[in-house]
C-alpha cells in the first residue's frame, strides 16, 4: 500500500514542479508563492519517502519471522528423519542377526535330527536286547524253580547264582541307560521344535509388515518357554487330590505342593491360603518376566515357575477340575494400584472341545471379564479354534475367545503404563471398563475351588 501511494505522489510533485516553472516566466510576484508551494511538495515527497520506509521494515520483519519458522520446520524434519533412519538400521541390524542366528540353527537341526534318528535306532535295538534278556531270565527262573522243586533238598549252584546276579545287573544298566536316552531324546526333540519355532518367525518376519508402523516388522513368534519347573515340595507322601484336601489334612500355609487328582499323573501346584479358605493357582502374571505368547503344546503342559509368572496347564486344570464342581476366581490390579474381582461357576471340557469354557458369575466387581452363557474356546497363534480368525496373532497369547476376538486377554503382551494406542492395549493384558474404555493390567491371578 505504501508503494502504491508513492507511485501516485510522484506524478503530482512532478506536475506541481513544472506548472511552477511556467508561471516563473509570467511574473515575479509569483516567486514568493512558488518558493512555498515546492517546499509542500518535498515535505509529501518526504512523508511518502517515510511512510514508504516503514513499510519496507515491517515486511523485513515478517520475511524474517517467516524464514525462521521455516528453518525451525526444517530443523524438526530433519531430527524426524534421523530418528526413523536410526529406527530402521536397527531393525536391520535384527533381521541380520536373526537370519544368521537360523543359518546356524539349520545346520543344528540337521545335526539333531541324525542324532534323533540314531538314537531310535540304538533305543529300539536295546529294547529288543531288553526283551530278549528278559525272556531269558523267565526261562532260567522256570527251569531254577522245577529243579528247586524236584530237589528240594539241594542248595543253588553258584554258577546259577552268579548268572542270576549278572542278569539283573545287565537288567539295571540297561534301564539306566534307556531312561538316559530318553531324556535326551525329549531334550532332541525340544530342541527340534525351537528350530521350527524360529524358522516359521524367520518366514513371518521376512514376508509380513505391521500396519501400525511401515518400518517395524510383523510381531515375531515366541521363543519356546521351558516348560513348567517344579519347585521343591513341602508333602510327598499320601498325595492329595487338589489344595483343599492338603489344607483339611491341616497344611494352612501358602507354598508349592505335590497332588495327584483322580486318574491323572502327578504334579505340583502353589496352593494360596487366605481367610480360612484355600486356591488353587492356576495363572500369575505380575512383572513381564515371562513370555505369555506360547504354543498351544505349551498351553496344555504348562510354562514358567509357580513362585513367579506362570500358565497351570490346561490338562491339568481339567483334571482338577473334573474331580467335582468348582469356582473359577479372578484377581485383577490396574496400575493406579486398584484392585477388583471376580468369581464364576464353570464347566471346562476336554482337549478335543478346545478347551471350551462357560462360566456363570456368582460374584465381583469386574463386568464382562469373561462372556457369560457362550462357547468360549481356547486358541494360540499356532492352534486357532473355528472362528477366531487372528485373534492370537492380533491380540497375543492363547485365551479363551468367542467369535470375535472378545473384550478381555489376561495372557497377552505384558505392557507397561506407557502403552498408549489402542492397538497396542489389545495386544496387552487388559479388560474393558464400565466406561467402555480398555484398561491396562498391572497384574493378574486365576484360582480355582471346590464349591463348599
Amino acid at each position: 500500500c505504501t508503494i502504491k501511494l508513492f507511485l501516485f505522489i510522484i506524478p503530482l510533485v512532478i506536475s506541481s514542479r513544472i506548472e511552477q516553472q511556467n508561471s516563473s516566466f509570467d511574473s515575479i510576484s509569483s516567486e514568493p508563492k512558488s518558493r512555498f508551494a515546492m517546499l509542500d511538495d518535498v515535505k509529501i515527497l518526504a512523508n511518502g519517502l517515510l511512510q514508504l520506509g516503514h513499510g519496507l521494515k515491517d515486511f523485513v520483519h515478517k520475511t524474517k519471522g517467516q524464514i525462521n519458522d521455516i528453518f525451525q520446520k526444517l530443523n524438526i524434519f530433519d531430527q524426524s528423519f534421523y530418528d526413523l533412519s536410526l529406527q530402521t538400521n536397527e531393525i536391520r541390524e535384527e533381521e541380520q542377526e536373526l537370519r544368521r542366528a537360523t543359518s546356524k540353527l539349520q545346520v543344528r537341526n540337521a545335526e539333531v535330527r541324525n542324532m534323533s534318528l540314531e538314537l531310535s535306532s540304538k533305543l529300539d535295538g536295546l529294547l529288543e536286547e531288553k526283551s530278549i534278556l528278559q525272556r531269558k531270565v523267565r526261562h532260567l527262573e522256570e527251569q531254577l524253580t522245577n529243579l528247586i522243586q524236584n530237589q528240594p533238598g539241594i542248595q543253588e549252584h553258584a554258577e546259577v547264582t552268579s548268572l542270576k546276579t549278572f542278569v539283573e545287573q545287565q537288567d539295571n544298566s540297561i534301564k539306566d541307560l534307556l531312561q538316559t536316552v530318553e531324556e535326551q531324546y525329549k531334550q532332541l526333540n525340544q530342541q527340534h521344535s525351537q528350530i521350527k519355532e524360529i524358522e516359521n518367525q524367520l518366514k513371518r518376519t521376512g514376508t509380513q509388515e505391521s500396519t501400525e508402523n511401515s518400518l517395524s516388522s510383523k510381531s515375531r513368534a515366541p521363543r519356546t518357554t521351558p516348560t513348567l519347573q517344579l519347585n521343591e515340595t513341602k508333602h510327598t507322601e499320601g498325595i492329595p487330590a487338589d489344595c483343599s484336601a492338603i489344607y483339611q489334612r491341616g497344611e494352612h500355609a501358602s507354598g508349592v505342593y505335590t497332588i495327584k487328582p483322580y486318574n491323572s499323573q502327578v504334579f505340583n501346584v502353589y496352593c494360596y491360603t487366605e481367610s480360612g479358605s484355600t486356591w488353587t493357582l492356576i495363572q500369575h502374571r505380575k512383572d513381564g518376566s515371562l513370555n505369555f505368547n506360547e504354543t498351544w503344546e505349551n498351553y496344555r503342559n504348562g510354562f514358567g515357575q509357580l513362585d513367579g509368572e506362570f500358565w497351570l496347564g490346561l490338562e491339568k486344570i481339567y483334571s482338577i477340575v473334573t474331580q467335582t464342581n468348582y469356582i473359577l476366581r479372578i484377581e485383577l490390579e490396574d496400575w493406579k494400584d486398584n484392585k477388583h474381582y471376580v468369581e464364576y461357576s464353570f464347566h471346562l471340557g476336554d482337549h478335543e472341545t478346545n478347551y471350551t469354557l462357560r462360566v456363570t458369575e456368582i460374584a465381583g466387581n469386574v463386568p464382562m471379564a469373561l462372556l457369560e452363557h457362550q462357547e468360549l474356546m481356547f486358541s494360540t497363534w499356532d492352534h486357532r479354534a473355528k472362528g477366531h480368525l487372528d485373534c492370537p496373532e492380533s491380540h497375543s497369547g492363547g485365551w479363551w475367545w468367542h467369535g470375535g476376538c472378545g473384550e478381555n486377554n489376561l495372557n497377552g503382551k505384558y505392557n507397561k503404563p506407557r502403552a498408549k494406542s489402542k492397538s497396542e492395549k489389545r495386544r496387552g493384558i487388559y479388560w474393558r471398563s464400565q466406561n467402555g474404555k480398555l484398561q491396562s493390567i498391572k497384574s493378574s491371578k486365576m484360582f480355582i475351588q471346590p464349591k463348599t
